[in-house]
């Protein structure tokens, strides 16, 4: 049974209904995120943790605070950025950039920080290499791809700077520069682990500049390189798991795509994507689900298809409601998103695009949500720009428990590991417990 929030026009809640395009013909293969396995499972160590798309595992891990509440420690971290802090063992790894002077003349240099995890301490920091000045946004800035960690080398997608990997020493293990980008907004695409390689997207104006590419997480080395013709977008890579198949999933400019793994070519796409395309897919119930920019459409795919897939393999749509910012949640058998162009959170049903509930998260305020959703505990947390986390149950019935507020603007993900959670603020990070 749909539930219907009374503050929501009747039209907005009807066009947001699940709608059905094809039937599935035969049984689907099983879909997942492909998670982090091993050591990696402890810790936090890429962006959306290790499941890639923001559930936690095991309890105790508080529900309320406030600035001062339940805070174990505040620490000021050097330079700007939006990206999500990643932690492996005693080490919490963040980037940073630091800006004089005005775009085009301005001075900029971007950095990987290492922070210890028992205090916060800065241990060290390594810059990138000087590069062009790049363009931003207030909303993105020159910081914004979260880091990743396979627990030997820190890898960073840092723009103009190229990608960049240090060890757990600070020390540079290599470094691939792609000369100047031409995204209008700067760039902010988190790095994907995979195997032994690091895959990352740029979509760029000059279509024929755009790539999707592989290297070698140990030398730096490029596997493969695959072009793109879109031009415009801020997103990251994933891996799935969709039957026996393993695919590098792009959710972008008009399209979705779907890439082999080992040599990059292109296994299917899916048209449906307004232009500008932030959330990054989640998998599962046999879908991946591929939200669209600017209060878009939210399309579940059947992955596993050949060509074109368009007509073939998309199980259902939502046609509003969409995120521009923050990726989807899927906790269970719901599909958690906000619209952060209006401050509407849907609770979608995952199998069938059913809408469950909507409702109305704090005042509602243009593009209010960059911070995507985590789950732990049967809880649902949503995060706005003001640093407000509003505490859902679970489930099938719109039930706000509470708001915790920091009073510091919050762009960045949150991370949680061993009963604490890791926040990144517009200047400090805290540690949470």
């Amino acid at each position: 049974m749909n539930r219907y929030n009374p503050g929501m026009r009747r039209r907005d809640f009807l066009a947001c209904l699940g709608t059905p395009l094809a039937a599935a013909v035969e049984a689907p293969p099983a879909v997942s995120m492909i998670a982090a396995e091993g050591q990696a499972r402890k810790y936090w160590p890429r962006w959306r943790g290790p499941s890639g798309q923001g559930l936690v595992e095991g309890s105790g891990y508080v529900d309320s605070w406030s600035n001062t509440d339940n805070v174990i420690w505040k620490v000021e971290v050097p330079g700007r950025g939006n990206s999500s802090p990643v932690l492996w063992e005693d080490r919490i790894f963040l980037t940073t950039a630091y800006e004089s002077g005005v775009w085009p003349l301005n001075q900029q240099r971007r950095s990987v920080i290492c922070l210890r995890r028992a205090d916060g301490k800065v241990l060290w920091e390594s810059s990138a290499l000087e590069a062009p000045p790049e363009r931003s946004n207030r909303k993105n800035g020159l910081a914004s791809g979260t880091p990743a960690t396979d627990g030997e080398r820190v890898y960073a997608f840092l723009g103009n700077h190229g990608l960049l990997a240090v060890d757990f020493s600070g020390r540079q293990a290599w470094h691939r520069s792609f000369g100047e980008l031409s995204a209008y907004h700067g760039s902010s695409c988190s790095p994907l682990l995979y195997r032994d390689r690091v895959i990352v997207y740029q979509d760029q104006r000059q279509p024929a500049s755009s790539f999707v590419a592989a290297f070698e997480a140990r030398t730096g080395k490029t596997v493969w390189w695959t072009g793109r013709q879109e031009q415009v977008g801020w997103g990251s890579p994933v891996a799935i798991r969709a039957g026996n198949r393993e695919e590098i999933i792009v959710s972008s400019h008009r399209r979705i795509y779907a890439y082999h793994p080992d040599t990059g070519k292109e296994l299917w796409r899916c048209e449906g994507n307004l232009v500008e395309v932030t959330p990054t897919p989640v998998a599962g119930h046999g879908l991946l689900y591929c939200c669209s920019g600017r209060a878009g459409p939210t399309l579940a795919i059947r992955p596993g298809g050949e060509g074109d897939v368009t007509s073939s393999r998309i199980a259902w749509q939502c046609p509003k409601g969409s995120p521009f910012i923050p990726s989807p949640l899927l906790y269970g058998d719901y599909l958690y998103m906000v619209n952060d162009m209006a401050s509407i959170a849907t609770c979608l049903e995952a199998r069938t695009g059913r809408v469950a509930w909507q409702g109305r998260l704090g005042e509602a305020h243009r593009e209010s949500f960059s911070s995507s959703p985590v789950a732990v505990d049967g809880k649902v947390f949503l995060t706005n720009d003001q640093g407000e986390t509003f505490v859902l149950k679970a489930g099938p019935e719109f039930h706000l428990l509470h708001v915790n507020r920091l009073n510091s603007r919050t762009l960045a993900s949150p991370a949680l590991v061993d009963g604490r959670w890791y926040v990144r603020t517009e200047n400090h990070l805290l540690s949470i417990g």
